[in-house]
């Protein structure tokens, strides 16, 4: 291998780690809260309803995030502002224990959920750019597979920690990521595709969005059905469904969570590999549908063995499903504006599926406190729907990342 080879080949590992620790990590910090809006609602004295609010808070807000740090990322290039927002969530999450009332909480979480909805986009087109095409399946998993392994670290510290640090404490650990900026300053090269693409003509981004109007509506209804598709089958799945509907212990809903997490960071590789032989569609198809074949299992099973089993393979499937959006929807979208496209359609999308925990919560009321109910109308509604967005969708697989729209 020659020396320039060796060069690019450490660029581009450099470049993936950065993006997979800096969604694991966003992750990590989204997930405390998951373990811990129940004990907020106590401590603020609220239901745990409107405490859920913290959680879609988050969630809604992650869209302005991802079109204010996407434009800077197309502006000034994917390595800055990828440190700048590893740095601003890590402090919001810090500062979420120490809000003094729950208008405070839910405030703080809203500019969280800001700092949090810049990474993905920023961080997976700087990795996508980066890479040599041959890598984009099995990178783009393995950046998804950042998002199981955050939850999987977010466990571990609700496991081991939470009696020790307390749901405040469980915030302040959350300031921890942004020790990765040293990292991404030091070894970090900006995307050889953005310096192309920044040394060309400059294109109004409103002009690439009219053009692709019809391609950009496609990914938002596409993004809405996946994030219903992971939220639906996470947020109330830990503390709600096994917690309090099925009585485990706090040692039991551990274990499961870690299991099913591993199954998470196994699925988003293995599907990802998988879209490379068969295409992203039809990858994102096959998962979608193994997510069916163990639904029912998935939120009606009787031990804590066999739903601790059919949640691997559920999250297996889900983050199998997730494991090739990376690719796939940084190569759909327009080169000029990749460090916004990707984002803003995700966030846009988990905008309108923020309403997931609210929704379950109702759900379950409606069906005397069934939550199995809930999360089986919800995951399974949404797997069809993603198997139709992805019989009749686009798919732009291997395509140049410096290739520029035709106007």
């Amino acid at each position: 291998m020659t020396r320039t080879a060796a060069g690019e080949i450490t660029r581009a590992r450099n470049a993936v780690i950065a993006a997979y620790l800096g969604w694991t990590l966003d992750a990590f910090d989204f997930f405390i809260l998951i373990f811990t809006f129940d004990d907020v609602a106590k401590t603020f004295g609220v239901s745990v309803g409107s405490s859920s609010l913290a959680i879609m808070l988050t969630l809604a807000t992650r869209a302005v995030g991802a079109f204010v740090f996407g434009r800077l990322a197309d502006r000034f290039g994917r390595k800055p502002v990828l440190m700048l927002v590893i740095l601003l969530y890590s402090l919001f999450e810090a500062a979420s224990g120490l809000a003094w009332s729950f208008s405070s909480f839910l405030i703080i979480r809203a500019l969280f959920g800001i700092a949090m909805g810049g990474e993905w986009g920023v961080g997976s087109s700087l990795a996508m750019e980066s890479i040599p095409i041959r890598w984009r399946g099995w990178v783009s998993g393995l950046l998804q597979a950042g998002y199981p392994s955050g939850y999987f670290l977010a466990t571990l510290l609700f496991g081991f920690a939470y009696h020790y640090l307390g749901w405040q404490g469980m915030f302040f650990a959350g300031a921890a990521p942004a020790l990765l900026v040293f990292f991404i300053n030091n070894k970090v090269e900006e995307s050889p595709a953005f310096t192309v693409l920044h040394q060309g003509p400059r294109v109004p981004a409103w002009r690439l969005l009219a053009k692709n109007y019809k391609l950009a509506i496609y990914c938002v209804l596409m993004m809405t059905a996946f994030n219903f598709f992971s939220h639906g089958t996470q947020d109330i799945y830990p503390k709600l469904f096994l917690g309090q509907q099925m009585r485990f212990t706090h040692a039991q809903v551990t274990d499961i969570v870690l299991v099913y997490n591993v199954g998470a960071a196994l699925g988003g590789i293995l599907f990802g590999l998988l879209s490379e032989r068969i295409g992203r569609r039809y990858a994102i198809t096959a998962a979608c549908a193994l997510s069916l074949v163990v639904l029912y299992f998935w939120a009606h099973a009787g031990t804590a063995v066999e739903i601790g089993l059919a949640a691997f393979v559920m999250q297996l499937a889900v983050q199998g499903a997730w494991g090739v959006v990376p690719a796939h929807l940084n190569e759909l979208s327009p080169a000029e504006i990749r460090g916004t496209f990707p984002g803003v359609v995700y966030q846009l999308g988990n905008f309108i599926a923020s309403s997931n925990a609210p929704l379950q919560i109702a759900l379950a009321g409606w069906h005397g406190g069934d939550y199995g109910f809930a999360l089986t109308m919800v995951a399974g509604g949404v797997a069809v729907v993603l198997m139709l967005l992805m019989l009749f969708g686009p798919e732009a697989r291997d395509v140049s990342m410096t290739q520029r729209s035709k106007l």
